[in-house]
């Protein structure tokens, strides 16, 4: 990897907490999966388009994009994850899909060398999210658009936020990889990012879609209690207390768990974005 500015990010998500998301890439799929058609269909992505995904992950957008276009590039700075990404790519043979490792905010993108740049919420880590998203949007070709989802404000009266009181009280601050989740949870914010970086025709609007957590209430709170931000919070409880805690988190999600699993309503922006023409 060339240069690397957010380094607080690169280290996170190459230490335990990327190698945790990518030894359980499909629970966080099926997590997230219920976003990928929005992203999509909006992308609207062509036969012969370069597709650029931001923040990669595990590779799962890349791959959905890649059947669909002529190329696509999943760029990520988690070794981990590229890594699952790559054999993910190779197991389903799909050989127009390419996994590189880079902090897209510095990283030197070819000059208009996409016609649509994608992410799954990989855009919201950025030390400077200006010059990041001028650096991606360099990499567009004139009439080239843009389409990711970032997190809504969470609120009190939330589905997750219901099912999951248990933690509320013990969950003082974001883990290492965590950190800046919520720097585009504002549209006013997202849209004069955008625009201070020459982008056009910038739309935020709500989408909302089903989260898959588990199998039932129980594998549901084990899998809520293995995530990183989860983790890092309750490292010092005592295995009491932790026992505890992993009930009445699984009793909250009970009211949630449906004949095919815990499903939970998440709601995101769902944002697009254009290369000016001119």
């Amino acid at each position: 990897m060339r240069g690397v500015v957010n380094v607080q990010q690169a280290e996170a998500w190459n230490g335990w907490e990327g190698t945790a998301w990518a030894e359980n890439a499909a629970r966080y799929d099926a997590m997230m999966g219920g976003f990928n058609e929005p992203i999509l269909d909006l992308a609207a992505i062509g036969g012969h388009d370069e597709v650029l995904d931001v923040g990669c992950g595990t590779g799962q957008i890349t791959l959905l994009a890649a059947r669909r276009a002529g190329r696509a590039v999943g760029v990520d700075i988690s070794e981990p994850m590229l890594t699952r990404a790559r054999a993910d790519a190779a197991e389903q043979g799909i050989a127009n899909a390419r996994f590189e490792r880079a902090d897209a905010e510095v990283h030197p993108f070819g000059k208009g060398g996409f016609d649509v740049v994608l992410s799954r919420g990989g855009v919201m880590f950025f030390t400077d999210p200006t010059a990041a998203f001028a650096n991606i949007a360099r990499a567009l070709r004139p009439g080239g658009r843009m389409v990711f989802i970032v997190p809504q404000a969470g609120g009190p009266d939330s589905e997750y936020a219901q099912a999951t009181a248990a933690l509320a009280p013990l969950m003082r601050g974001p883990s290492p990889a965590a950190q800046g989740m919520g720097s585009l949870s504002d549209p006013d914010r997202i849209r004069a990012v955008l625009g201070d970086a020459g982008l056009a025709d910038v739309d935020v609007r709500p989408v909302s879609a089903p989260m898959d957590y588990g199998r039932d209430a129980t594998d549901a709170a084990d899998f809520i209690l293995s995530q990183g931000p989860v983790r890092h919070n309750l490292r010092d409880l005592d295995q009491a207390a932790l026992i505890r805690v992993r009930e009445e988190l699984r009793d909250g999600l009970a009211p949630f768990a449906e004949p095919d699993g815990v499903r939970i309503r998440g709601s995101v922006w769902l944002v697009s974005a254009g290369q000016p023409t001119g």
